[in-house]
């Protein structure tokens, strides 16, 4: 029984974790571009700066816009376009923690990170 439980606490916790391979934090991570057909969504994501990429664990086709902040030093969600979030995703912080973060690199909201606010780190949320 004490086997059963410790290879099921492996397994939800091995579910939390981001599939990265280049970069952390968005732009160099994502899949190769698909050749979407024009479409309003489309050529409004394109007017925002923005591309359509498949995102998400059902790879839905969204717009992702990068934004100009990407990487900056925070340590509230306030001082950025995006979200203030810890830089090391590996480097869980524990919640309560002062913490120094960046600012998202972009728009995409899936994956795993742990927000800042008020120079504190706050729960790891995985969103997929």
């Amino acid at each position: 029984m004490k086997r059963l439980l410790i290879v099921a606490a492996a397994l939800l916790a091995a579910a939390c974790q981001p599939v990265a391979e280049k970069g952390e934090l968005g732009f160099g991570n994502e899949p190769a571009p698909v050749q979407v057909a024009e479409s309003p969504a489309a050529a409004d994501c394109l007017a925002r700066g923005g591309r359509m990429q498949p995102v998400g664990r059902m790879q839905t086709m969204q717009c992702v816009v990068r934004y100009a902040d990407a990487g900056k030093r925070c340590t509230d969600g306030e001082q950025c376009a995006g979200e203030c979030r810890v830089a090391d995703v590996a480097a869980r912080a524990v919640q309560g923690a002062a913490v120094v973060g960046q600012c998202q690199a972009d728009s995409n909201r899936f994956g795993c990170f742990t927000r800042v606010e008020d120079g504190k780190a706050e729960a790891t949320l995985c969103v997929d």
